[in-house]
């Protein structure tokens, strides 16, 4: 090819090295399923079959409730644990996660009962516990199928095929194995004691099943009980007349009254009797005298000015108020528990509805007394000699008002009033529970509290807090109550009595019937006829008595979940099953504690270690979703956000407008969006500090998917840079120049801030090391500087390939840093890799991930990176200057020329000048000295503005940037060329010998 004229105007855009690439500006939907594979499932078989069994690391799944559809707390849990697996992937670990679901309990067995109230095969009748259990089966079957293939659509990877459910015979038969090893340590036990209990779903409950309403509104009151006999000093007092004198007590729950056992007093308070012109001689906290003058409106004569509370005790009766004349007198007792905050300073117990009452009453030989049925209504013996005036009635109701109105009509109630509090609700009806005695089976959590709590001593807690939130809880903690009153769930394998109603649990007993259930099925216990002799062990046939019936209590579902542990089967780590365990916050009540309970029990018992271990190594915990404006999300509100929403973008209006949509036929069809998949929801539960409670909404979408699109378009580039690189051309750390080893310094510093952040499970600052680099240090400083060589330079130049060396750096190490978070974005990023590199390199998803080369880190560097922004900032606001007056448009339609400071001597400056024009992309850089004579070029040029800088060390220069004094290269855009004549178009010396050599190239 004859070389044209350099007089003759020539297309120099071919001889550039512009960036290609096949990456494109969004991914399809079909590319899209492809990339959720290859980085889920695929990936998952990978590491197991290739990364080393003897390099486990195990997170255990805290199971979902199998039980409606998915929210963005569900993809917040499950992002954040696929995150901690694919960063112990990139540490070369074997990775095991095995996802599970929790599937007894009650709202999958109300949801039972209500699709069998819609079939129609109710009748209006009680239904069978099996055909609760079938219905529930399905149910939980279901919701499974259909979280499962949410929770897959997040690019969770995981061993999905073998997951568990609580529902799994294996899982039931592991659980029942570790409650027979509880049997025979002892630590569990039937006992008649108060325990809470759900009125509306006619259960016991755990207080992890607690939920507690802060406005609760209680009728309060204050009664008086007549009291019988006083201490002999008091009865000789000539100012007491004892048959008018009453004990004060104040209630919130007047309910309760019919149960009442004893009154209790704290032996160190000061009592007092006063005189109330209503009411007679009333016993009160002398320091309660003031409040019951304001409830009274009188003032009151006080008759004995101060009884301590031991003087009362066991010395004083009372009459109890509902069970009659003939009812035998009640004593007074002392308990720690009283106090003269509030009320009258004596507390009515009632030992069958309160915890600290049962106790302090069980220790005296009183027995718990609760006449109250499972749908917590009064019984007839809440008032045996007039059962019809309280029998039947709801005690948070109509009872509740009607043993209120019996009590005022003997004269008895001094006041009542409304009185908001704090009290528990039942967390799956919304409806208040109340404290009921009932017989219940119970795990000693007492016996093995002080193990458990030291069992935490090796444990990481994130954040450090849960440490003392976990043990607090197991320390107020004596027992468990683990049976309910329910179809839906692992029977508690107790057989009773058909004559006494005696329970039976013995290690033996236990182990025939699992032996039953292994060969019948676990329906079989509620479907098998009644007198079915094949569940009662030989020893316990007789032939003679009443025989043995099956129990029909199902245990806690924390017991189910909290047994988990025993699925896994990979060797344990340092005596944790597993390395972590990852949760909400609410869950130190329930899953963490159950967890930590069963296995120190579990260790205890079989004798497998004296120091028990905790089931998880790191302890993790995250807060809950919130909307923009800090309010929990909430259907009834209107404010949740659905997972999906957030994959395809029907959320956010796109980036930029597409290509081929016109403004009518977008108006038609409504907005376009860009759907950016799962790493939408990755990169938001990536860059949240989950620690707290966490936010989401347009503007924080708005900013991830900012961010994602961000690193769509580095990786664009870098691709399109690197498309014509080999890693043959690499060239060593020496032979870079100064630029490109400042990108090295900052690139190592966000992997390696990154890395740490990670390996501390802070990956919200992972996330922002990571934008901050790409934004400031790569985006607006090193791809700035670097253009010119790689558009412009020859393609073999030394200079070029440096570039691309530090580039191809980059590229590997932002896929590795982005793997654990943004895992399609890097799939896809893999598939449009130049073969050339890709046949050399091991896939992203796949290394082992490395630590950056030492000597990147230069400690000069980073001073001569400050001194080099110091100085463009001043140049650039200079040059917006020139731009707001329209006397320059592109910066490299601008000279420099930089006065040093007094005394700088060997500057980046200095060092580097040659390279300083690209780095500050301008067509020319010269420096100066203080105190020189402003050079004319400068003063004679048609615009020319000077900016002050100051160096990291403090001291001062100025930077003058005026009119180029040189004409415009055609091929690079520098001011560069001599001046010519106006016909006549040249190139600069640089872009001239780049043409030639491509001309040569072409003519041989």
């Amino acid at each position: 090819m004859p070389e044209l004229p350099r007089s003759l105007t020539r297309s120099w855009s071919s001889t550039l090295k512009l960036p290609k690439s096949t990456f494109p500006a969004r991914v399809t939907p079909a590319d899209q399923a492809k990339y959720l594979r290859r980085c889920t499932d695929d990936l998952y078989a990978w590491q197991r079959r290739e990364r080393p069994a003897d390099r486990p690391f195990v997170l255990h799944d805290g199971p979902p409730y199998a039980n409606g559809g998915l929210h963005v707390g569900h993809a917040l849990n499950k992002i954040l644990k696929d995150i901690i697996c694919r960063v112990q992937l990139g540490k070369g670990k074997a990775v095991r996660y095995v996802p599970g679901w929790d599937c007894h309990g009650l709202p999958i067995e109300l949801k039972a009962l209500e699709a069998q109230k819609e079939l129609g095969e109710t009748n209006n009748g009680p239904v069978s516990a099996a055909v609760i259990r079938k219905a529930a089966r399905k149910l939980a079957g279901k919701a499974v199928k259909d979280q499962m293939k949410g929770f897959r659509g997040f690019a969770v990877m995981g061993d999905w095929e073998n997951h568990w459910k609580t529902m799994d015979k294996a899982f039931e038969k592991r659980q029942l194995g570790i409650f027979r090893e509880m049997v025979e340590k002892g630590l569990i036990y039937r006992r008649f004691k108060p325990v809470y209990w759900s009125p509306s779903t006619g259960t016991a409950l755990a207080e992890a099943e607690l939920e507690y309403k802060e406005d609760h509104t209680s009728t309060a009151a204050l009664v008086k009980f007549p009291l019988v006999s006083v201490p002999p000093h008091l009865a000789q007092n000539p100012l007491l007349q004892v048959k008018d004198l009453s004990a004060v007590i104040w209630t919130t729950t007047p309910w309760t009254l019919p149960a009442n056992a004893v009154i209790a007093v704290h032996p160190d308070l000061e009592y007092t009797i006063v005189q109330s012109e209503t009411h007679g001689h009333l016993l009160i906290a002398q320091t309660r005298i003031e409040y019951l003058q304001n409830i009274l409106k009188e003032d009151l004569s006080v008759i004995v000015p101060a009884i301590r509370g031991s003087e009362l005790a066991d010395r004083t009766t009372y009459r109890p108020l509902f069970k009659g004349p003939d009812a035998d007198v009640q004593p007074i007792i002392t308990a720690d528990f009283v106090t003269a905050d509030s009320g009258s300073g004596l507390v009515h117990c009632a030992p069958g509805h309160g915890m600290d009452d049962y106790e302090a009453c069980v220790s005296r030989g009183i027995p718990a007394f609760a006449p109250v049925d499972d749908q917590g209504r009064f019984t007839d013996q809440a008032m045996p000699s007039d059962p019809a005036k309280l029998s039947g009635k709801s005690v948070l109701d109509e009872g509740n008002t009607a043993a209120l109105e019996y009590v005022q009509s003997e004269g008895h109630l001094i006041a009542k009033h409304l009185y908001e509090h704090k009290y528990p609700y039942d967390w799956r009806s919304k409806r208040p529970i109340i404290i009921r005695a009932t017989e219940q089976w119970f795990a000693d959590v007492a016996d093995i509290r002080s193990s458990a709590v030291k069992a935490l001593d090796d444990v990481n807690f994130v954040p450090a807090s849960g440490r003392q939130r976990l043990e607090n809880f197991v320390k107020n903690r004596s027992e468990w109550c683990i049976s309910r009153q329910r179809a839906w769930g692992v029977p508690i394998p107790a057989l009773y009595h058909q004559g006494t109603g005696e329970a039976v649990l013995t290690k033996d007993t236990v182990s025939h019937i699992m032996n039953v259930i292994e060969q019948r099925g676990i329906d079989a216990w509620w479907t098998d006829d009644a007198d079915d002799l094949a569940w009662i062990p030989p020893f316990l046939q007789d032939a003679s008595g009443p025989g043995y019936r099956r129990g029909t209590d199902t245990m806690d579902v924390w017991f189910d979940s909290g047994t988990s542990w025993a699925e896994i089967d990979t060797p344990y780590s340092n005596g944790h099953p597993s390395d972590v365990y990852l949760e909400g916050t609410d869950q130190h009540r329930g899953w963490f504690q159950s967890g930590l309970l069963t296995f120190t029990a579990h260790q205890l018992a079989s004798g497998k270690s004296d120091a028990p271990r905790a089931p998880f190594k790191h302890l993790i915990t995250h807060g809950f979703t919130l909307d923009e404006e800090g309010r929990k999300m909430s259907k009834s509100i209107g404010n949740t956000i659905e997972p999906q929403a957030i994959m395809d973008g029907t959320l956010l209006p796109p980036l930029k407008p597409r290509k081929g949509k016109g403004k009518q036929q977008a108006e038609s069809k409504g907005p376009v969006y860009d759907a950016l998949g799962p790493d939408a929801l990755r990169m938001w539960a990536a860059s949240s500090d989950y620690t707290r409670d966490v936010v989401i909404g347009k503007q924080v979408l708005q900013t991830v998917n900012t961010s994602l699109h961000k690193y769509r378009v580095t990786f664009k580039l870098l691709l399109g840079a690197l498309s014509d690189f080999r890693l043959e051309n690499r060239l060593p750390h020496d032979q870079l120049q100064h630029v490109d080893r400042i990108a090295l310094m900052h690139l190592s510093q966000m992997v390696v801030a990154s890395q740490k952040a990670c390996e501390n499970f802070e990956f919200y600052k992972a996330v922002n090391a990571i934008n901050r680099w790409a934004n400031l240090e790569f985006s607006a400083f090193y791809m700035e500087a670097i253009k010119d060589r790689l558009y412009t330079y020859g393609e073999n130049s030394p200079s070029r390939r440096a570039a691309q060396t530090t580039l191809f750096h980059i590229y590997h190490y932002l896929q590795e840093v982005l793997a654990p978070i943004t895992p399609m974005l890097v799939e896809e990023t893999w598939e449009h890799t130049p073969e050339a590199i890709k046949s050399r390199c091991e896939h992203p998803l796949r290394r082992v991930a490395a630590v950056p080369d030492s000597e990147w880190q230069t400690p000069t560097l980073e001073t001569d990176y400050q001194d080099l922004v110091a100085v463009h900032g001043a140049i650039k606001t200079a040059q917006e200057t020139a731009r707001a007056k329209k006397e320059m448009g592109s910066s490299l339609q601008s000279f420099v020329h930089i006065v040093l400071p007094e005394g700088v001597n060997g500057s980046v400056f200095q060092r580097n000048l040659a390279e300083l024009p690209d780095q500050f992309v301008v067509s020319s850089v010269t420096l100066g000295a203080p105190g020189e004579v402003t050079p004319s070029a400068i003063v004679d040029a048609q615009w020319h503005y000077t900016e002050e800088y100051q160096l990291l060390s403090g001291q001062k220069g100025t930077v003058h940037v005026f009119t180029p004094q040189a004409g415009k290269c055609p091929r690079c855009w520098r001011y560069v060329v001599p001046e010519q004549p106006a016909e006549e178009e040249s190139l600069c010396g640089r872009c001239d010998d780049v043409v030639q050599q491509l001309d040569a190239v072409k003519s041989s």
